[in-house]
């Protein structure tokens, strides 16, 4: 049976929002809670793109957002690649993910991912300094 939303992201979202409120309430501290979408748990390949796309929806719940995207089925699906051979569409997925305001990435490939978290980092900050000079 396929996966059912009405809207992937909104319920999604409503979800981590219990389960935040549930942590709280067992004692958890909230600083260490961090929020992680599931990519590939019980979605279809357009849930996971959408939940990618809109990532950004999910930090209005004031968490950091874990994302597990390395390799996965949805990264084969779209490239028709076995797994040895996703590295490309892993780092771009990462990529994806960091703009979109995950401050957590799980990754295979350390090395490769660290790289791609650097030129991420050098843009924004030449991003941010453009900013402020308008300021």
């Amino acid at each position: 049976m396929l996966p059912q939303y009405q809207d992937v992201v909104i319920q999604v979202k409503e979800f981590l929002q219990q389960r935040v409120q549930a942590c709280m309430q067992a004692g958890i501290k909230e600083q260490h809670i961090c929020l992680d979408p599931g990519f590939g748990f019980g979605k279809t390949l357009q849930h996971n793109l959408q939940l990618l796309a809109q990532l950004e929806a999910l930090k209005s719940l004031g968490k950091p957002l874990l994302v597990g995207i390395s390799r996965k089925s949805m990264l084969g699906a779209i490239t028709d690649k076995e797994v040895d051979q996703r590295l490309p569409s892993s780092l771009a997925a990462a990529q994806i993910a960091m703009q979109k305001g995950a401050a957590i990435v799980r990754v295979h490939d350390v090395d490769a991912t660290v790289d791609v978290r650097k030129m991420h980092l050098a843009v924004k900050n030449v991003a941010s300094d453009c900013i402020q000079s308008f300021d």
